[in-house]
């Protein structure tokens, strides 16, 4: 997903995009121990991805839930 598609979702659709990303992160790893994963960088790819999930609910979030930085 492109980073400006997730931009346009609201922050607990990202977040439910967050988690699902995690538990298919889990499910690749797995089938990369068992060497059952067809493509070995999908797990890479699905890392970057989960990052950019992060980045952009922190972009969203209120100021004071970030750790109290001030403007």
């Amino acid at each position: 997903m492109k980073t400006s598609e997730l931009r346009d979702l609201t922050i607990e659709e990202l977040t439910k995009k967050g988690q699902d990303l995690r538990r298919e992160l889990m499910l690749a790893r797995f089938a990369k121990a068992n060497q059952q994963l067809k493509n070995p960088f999908k797990v890479r790819e699905l890392r970057r991805e989960v990052a950019r999930v992060l980045t952009i609910i922190n972009e969203k979030a209120p100021q004071k839930t970030r750790g109290g930085e001030q403007n």
